[in-house]
């Protein structure tokens, strides 16, 4: 009998009574819970975030029958019930001030029909706290509190500072009452995709512990590769038969597409689980993960910042800056690595500073493609188009043919990215090269302001050097004069070397030169 694939099930008692697969997280829940009482976790979408909530939830219930065969059937004697307060922020649309009081309103209704209100209460953080000290009261036992995707409606916000500066504010106040009823809290544990740093949203409440670069729980989310083959070898197998691949060759592809998160400088390989199970279900390989959410925002930051995108592929940042956003309008690296199109690739103790990158391919590929036609002009729009009409060109020889292409990628160039030419145009460069190299093999370097690629195809190498406002004539000695072809000379493919030339004049490809 197949099995199900709890693709866009969050709820753990869904999952445990409907034939579901599920990865067995709750010894380290288990130890969460026993070790600590206020947490805060930050984990890309569709992470397993939500999930985890749940399977909280269901644990602070006392339902022993749900967690059978599990890990914590064994490690819990007493399965005690809570009195719970879930807020799940997630499933809102956040654009006036009245719609986050609409679902702190409603949420607060419910629980105060459960726990009565008071007359004095009358803001939103006064009801919040009077509900947690009556119901702990009421219980006995003091109260367990999950907020999920705390920060849904200031991500939503950005870019609409007065309504950004609205939200935090209420959810300061509201959030910061746990801290003053310590006294009435079992446990509490809050998620989102960013963290707000203790300056804005987290000042009153900073008696969390942040877990979300913590060695202890960096597999609380997510898919490791001894999980992912102890509970899916059959799967893999039949993903193989109907992919026409062996089974290490599968193995392979699924590293490749899927895996390379890390949350700590030591942590394993973590698997993007929204992508694996996506992958099963269907039984192809896709770009589940990024298909499910467009980072437009990010790319207006990365524009906005002046970013070099050649940095994407070997960023920097200190472990203080990864764990804040709200420099993010200087400097986007913390919100790339927070939503999961970043991760951790290397560590420098004596300096404490992580080196980042592209997670796997589905996240490189597909930021890649999407920053295309936000940089360059596209005739048709399509960019996956664009790209197989070049790779197919690079692919024939016909050098003449994709730099007419190359050079249409820079006609009405925005001013805004045109008024520093030189960064646009490396910018563009690094974009369609890395692409290409997703076919061929590609390989640029970048030094004062001087940009030379190399191309191979199974019958070609391009070498090509690049100037600004010089002439085509000399990149092309500049090939010649600095030997830059010498490598290839026993190389039985045919070469070509290509001079080209940007005129700011223009804002674009002025002219290039071939010679083979």
């Amino acid at each position: 009998m197949k099995r199900n694939y709890p693709v866009g099930i969050q709820n753990f008692e869904k999952i445990r009574s409907g034939n579901y697969c599920y990865i067995d997280k709750t010894e380290l829940i288990y130890k969460l819970v026993k070790s600590g009482q206020y947490y805060f976790l930050s984990r890309p979408r569709r992470f397993g975030k939500s999930l985890l909530i749940s399977t909280l939830e269901a644990y602070f219930q006392g339902k022993k029958e749900l967690f059978e065969g599990l890990a914590m059937e064994t490690l819990e004697t007493e399965w005690t019930e809570y009195p719970i307060l879930h807020l799940d922020l997630n499933a809102q649309k956040y654009d006036t001030p009245e719609s986050l009081y609409s679902i702190l309103n409603d949420a607060l209704c419910a629980w105060e029909a459960m726990y009565e209100t008071r007359p004095s209460e009358t803001t939103l953080s006064l009801r919040f706290q009077g509900v947690i000290q009556r119901a702990a009261e009421k219980w006995g036992r003091n109260v367990v509190i999950l907020i999920d995707e705390y920060d849904k409606p200031m991500l939503q916000a950005i870019g609409n500072e007065a309504l950004l500066t609205d939200y935090r504010n209420t959810l300061k106040a509201f959030y910061g009452v746990m801290k003053s009823c310590d006294r009435y809290i079992k446990f509490a544990l809050l998620t989102g995709v960013t963290k707000f740093s203790k300056v804005s949203v987290f000042s009153d409440l900073n008696n969390l512990m942040d877990i979300s670069m913590s060695n202890r729980f960096a597999n609380l989310c997510g898919i490791t590769e001894e999980e992912l083959y102890s509970n899916f070898q059959e799967d893999i197998i039949e993903l193989g038969r109907q992919n026409k691949l062996t089974e290490e060759e599968t193995k392979a592809a699924l590293k490749e597409m899927y895996d390379g998160y890390h949350f700590t400088e030591e942590s394993e390989d973590i698997y993007n689980p929204f992508s694996l199970l996506n992958t099963f279900a269907e039984m192809r390989f896709g770009s589940y993960w990024f298909e499910t959410g467009t980072p437009t925002f990010l790319v207006e930051l990365l524009k906005h910042s002046r970013y070099d995108l050649h940095r994407l592929t070997e960023e920097m940042a200190s472990a203080d800056s990864l764990g804040g956003i709200d420099t993010m309008h200087t400097n986007p690296v913390p919100i790339l690595y927070q939503s999961g199109y970043l991760t951790i690739k290397g560590y420098d103790r004596e300096f404490q500073v992580y080196y980042l990158g592209f997670p796997n391919k589905e996240v490189e590929e597909g930021f890649t493609k999407f920053l295309l036609p936000r940089y360059a002009h596209l005739e048709t729009g399509n960019p996956s188009f664009e790209i197989m009409s070049f790779v197919k060109d690079v692919r024939q020889g016909d050098a003449d043919a994709f730099l007419r292409r190359l050079q249409s990628f820079f006609a009405d160039s925005p001013y805004e990215l045109a008024r520093d030419l030189e960064l646009h145009y490396q910018n563009v460069l690094f974009i369609v090269f890395k692409l290409l190299g997703f076919y061929t093999q590609a390989e640029y370097h970048t030094a004062s302001g001087r940009i030379d690629m190399v191309v191979k195809t199974d019958k070609y190498i391009y070498v090509m050097e690049f100037k600004l406002d010089g002439t085509a004539e000399e990149a092309l000695q500049q090939i010649n004069d600095k030997q830059y072809a010498l490598p290839f000379a026993s190389d039985s493919r045919k070469l070509f070397k290509v001079g080209v030339n940007f005129s700011k004049e223009i804002r674009g490809i002025e002219g290039w030169l071939i010679e083979d």
